[in-house]
């Protein structure tokens, strides 16, 4: 910013501009706006940047107010502000916004010095029309997301809700059963199964709606979890889905045994990416499934493998985790449960890492904080 000492020019009577020291070269080469204003409101002095963005010639910005060139939203503002450096108070990184010449807006941030003896202001500005364009983008943008959000939740709340109607009545049909009739083992073993999986949807469902509370209060329940009894709660749930892939499942956690985490969110990880790994097994071999726990500086690692079709990373890139991305052709994929297994470990500060390639599997390497 251009600093003049006062003292070294007289001060009984006002300055001539064409008596300022040589600053031609600082004028004429700065790329921001350098303004000489009077404390009447017109421009004394600019410098060709300000001609150059806003589009008029020196004499017509010369022959009208300033405050003509500014935008009517901001003209109230401006002149409180002008007013302020006329009672010699400086003006730092005020915002407002300029007409140009072609009707464009731009915004420009103003650094103001005032000379009171001399009714002069000298003033810079920057372009900060980009910036503003991407605050604009960018709050839009979590607006849109907001919303989203919301949807979601809603829908979760509304789903989560309405499907533990039916499951109730499934589980009073079961309590009605008298199964002492029922003398065939094998639909016995089927009604077991049955109403224990009936019994581990209406869990789910309860500790779902609990989570969506808890998302609501910022206060999502961590615990210390053994993680091998959260896997054998998921693999019991899928038994009949594991049974029928003819999948193998090695569970290795005895270097990291104990998690703390998200009870609820843990199991929906293992879940979808069990259920995953037998959905997308190839065609020519059954789902083979390892999870690893292991201790890394300080943080718990799970790694999880399987034998699957895999992702061809080159095309799946950071799609792999969005909601709604379906990389393979199955009638049931709904491109939901990787963004979940993302979403769950994230809001608790942890990451994931996916390491594939087509029809050599996949493998998730998933770090929490210790």
């Amino acid at each position: 910013m251009l600093e003049i000492n006062p003292t070294s020019i007289a001060s009984d009577r006002f300055i001539n501009i064409d008596e300022l020291p040589a600053i031609d070269p600082f004028f004429e080469l700065s790329a921001d706006l350098l303004c000489i204003a009077g404390f009447d409101g017109y421009f004394k002095r600019i410098n060709p940047a300000v001609s150059k963005l806003l589009g008029y010639t020196e004499e017509e910005l010369f022959a009208r107010p300033v405050n003509d060139f500014v935008y009517h939203e901001d003209k109230d503002i401006t002149q409180r502000n002008r007013e302020n450096l006329t009672r010699n108070i400086p003006l730092l990184n005020f915002e407002n916004r300029y007409v140009k010449k072609n009707g464009d807006l731009v915004w420009l941030s103003w650094t103001s010095m005032p000379m009171y003896g001399r009714e002069l202001v000298y003033a810079i500005a920057k372009d900060v029309t980009h910036k503003k364009n991407q605050e604009e983008e960018r709050n839009k943008l979590i607006k849109d997301l907001s919303r989203v959000n919301n949807d979601l939740k809603q829908l979760n709340y509304t789903t989560s809700h309405d499907l533990r109607t039916p499951v109730n009545n499934l589980r009073a049909i079961f309590d009605l059963m008298d199964v002492s009739k029922i003398e065939d083992e094998e639909t016995l073993e089927y009604i077991d199964i049955l109403k224990l999986s009936t019994d581990n949807l209406k869990e789910t469902l309860d500790k779902y709606v609990d989570v969506l509370s808890q998302r609501d209060s910022m206060q999502a329940g961590v615990q210390e979890l053994n993680i091998s009894a959260v896997v054998d709660t998921v693999l019991l749930s899928l038994r009949t889905l594991i049974y029928n892939s003819g999948a193998t499942i090695d569970i290795d956690t005895n270097e990291a045994p104990i998690l703390k985490f998200n009870k609820a969110y843990l199991e929906s990880i293992f879940l979808n990416l069990i259920s995953n790994s037998i959905k997308y097994a190839r065609p020519d071999a059954a789902p083979d499934i390892s999870i690893v726990a292991k201790r890394v500086n300080d943080f718990i690692q799970i790694i999880y493998r399987d034998n699957g079709q895999g992702f061809d990373m080159d095309k799946v890139k950071d799609k792999v985790f969005g909601l709604n991305q379906k990389f393979h052709q199955h009638t049931d994929s709904k491109g939901i449960g990787l963004y979940l297994v993302y979403n769950h470990i994230h809001s608790l500060g942890g990451n994931i890492m996916l390491d594939s390639r087509p029809n050599e599997g996949a493998t998730f390497i998933m770090s929490f904080r210790d």
